[in-house]
C-alpha cells in the first residue's frame, strides 16, 4: 500500500495508489527486511513534476515486490517554478540541506528541460554537481535519468553530448551489450521510450571507463554504468519510468509549440507508438496545421488518440531493470555501517505489499 505521511496532505495521485492492485513480480530478496530508503531528486518542470512522481512511484512499487520502500522527495533549486509548483514543493519536498544530513540506500536524479546548449550554464548546475558529489559518498547506487545522465558524465569525465538533427522520439528496441546484474533475466529485445534532442556516443563513454549495457541500432546507447567512489552510477538516456500516455502528451505539447511559432518545424510522430488508426487522424491534423498555423487550432486536435496509443511494451523490462537495481541496493546494504536516516516521518512516502 502506498502512503504519504505528511499530516494529512497527500497528492491525489498517491491517494489513487491505495486502490491500485499492482502486478506481482518476484520479490527483492535480502537478509535485512528494513525498508529500502530512496531519495528521489525530481527536477522536472511544473507541467511534468507530479506525473514524474507518479511514474517513479509506480515503477519502484512494482519492482520492489514484497520489500517495503521509502521514498523522500527533493528538487534542485533555481529551476523555474510557477506559484502552484512552488506550493507543491513546499508541501511535499525537502531542501537539499536535509539531503546532506540524511542517509539513503539509493538515489534517483531526474533531468529537466534545458535552456542552454552547455549544461554548465544552467542555473541549477552547481547544485546538481553537489548532489552528484554527495551521492558518490553516501548512496550504494545512483540513477541518473536523461539530462541528469548527460550532466553526470560531463561533470565527471568531461564528456559532451551531441545535438541531433532530429529529436530521438518514440519506442526503440535495444539489445544487451554486456552481461550485468542490472539486465539479468530480462528478455531481448527490450523496447524503451526515448525523448531527447541530444545524445551521448558509445566511443566517448567506453573510452572513459563506462560499461554500456544496452543499445539500439536506431537510438544508440541507453543504459550504461560506472562506479564512482562508493556508488554505482546507473545512467539512462531513455525513460523506463514513462507512463503509457507520456509520449502522447509530449507530442501534443510540441505541436502546440509549433502552432505558437515557438518551434520552427512540426514534430515527428513518436516512433512505433501510435496505432494505425491514430496515425491517420494525426496526419490529417498535421496537414491542416501546416495550412492554418495558429494556436486556436488545438481545439480541433483529435483527443481520442491520447488514449489510443501504446500498450506500454516497456513496462516489463523497466520493472526488471529496477527490480535488479533494488536487489543490488539490498546486497550492498550489508557492506555498509548501519545508519538510519534521521528525518521527520511526515516527509516519507511509504509503501509495502
Amino acid at each position: 500500500m502506498l502512503q504519504m505521511m505528511d499530516e494529512g496532505r497527500t497528492p491525489a495521485h498517491w491517494v489513487a495508489r491505495h486502490n491500485h492492485h499492482s502486478e506481482r513480480f518476484p520479490a527483492v530478496s535480502g537478509g535485512d527486511d528494513s525498508p529500502i530508503q530512496i531519495a528521489l531528486v525530481n527536477n522536472m518542470p511544473d507541467a511534468a513534476l507530479e506525473d514524474t512522481e507518479a511514474q517513479f512511484f509506480e515503477l519502484l512499487e512494482n519492482a520492489a515486490g514484497q520489500v517495503p520502500v521509502k521514498v523522500k522527495l527533493y528538487s534542485l533549486p533555481k529551476i523555474p517554478r510557477s506559484d502552484r509548483g512552488k506550493e507543491h514543493l513546499k508541501s511535499f519536498y525537502w531542501d537539499l540541506d536535509d539531503l546532506w544530513n540524511s542517509r539513503f540506500d539509493g538515489v534517483i536524479i531526474t533531468g529537466t528541460e534545458p535552456h542552454h546548449a552547455d549544461l554548465r550554464d544552467e542555473p541549477y548546475w552547481s547544485a546538481m554537481v553537489e548532489v552528484f558529489a554527495w551521492a558518490e559518498q553516501h548512496a550504494s547506487s545512483t540513477v541518473l535519468s536523461c539530462l541528469a545522465a548527460h550532466a553526470g558524465v560531463l561533470q565527471a569525465d568531461g564528456i559532451s553530448r551531441h545535438l541531433r538533427h532530429e529529436k530521438q522520439f518514440g519506442l526503440f528496441d535495444e539489445e544487451k551489450v554486456n552481461n550485468h546484474l542490472l539486465t539479468t533475466g530480462i528478455s531481448e529485445p527490450m523496447r524503451f521510450p526515448h525523448s531527447r534532442w541530444n545524445e551521448l556516443r558509445e566511443d566517448d563513454l567506453t573510452s572513459c571507463g563506462y560499461t554500456v549495457l544496452t543499445k539500439s541500432a536506431e537510438a544508440g546507447v541507453n543504459l550504461f554504468v560506472k562506479k564512482r567512489k562508493k556508488s554505482l552510477f546507473v545512467h539512462f538516456q531513455g525513460h523506463p519510468e514513462y507512463g503509457a500516455g507520456t509520449l502522447a502528451k509530449e507530442y501534443r505539447r510540441d505541436i502546440k509549440r509549433f502552432l505558437r511559432e515557438e518551434k520552427p518545424t512540426y514534430p515527428n510522430l513518436p516512433h512505433r507508438y501510435f496505432d494505425a488508426a491514430a496515425v491517420r487522424l494525426l496526419n490529417k491534423f498535421k496537414e491542416r496545421a501546416m495550412r492554418e498555423r495558429y494556436e486556436g487550432l488545438m481545439a480541433e486536435f483529435p483527443e481520442a488518440v491520447m488514449t489510443n496509443g501504446s500498450e506500454s511494451p516497456w513496462r516489463s523490462p523497466s520493472i526488471g531493470v529496477y527490480g535488479n537495481w533494488l536487489q543490488y541496493v539490498v546486497s550492498e546494504r550489508t557492506k555498509r555501517p548501519s545508519c538510519a536516516a534521521a528525518a521527520s516521518p511526515r516527509a516519507w512516502v511509504t509503501w509495502s505489499r
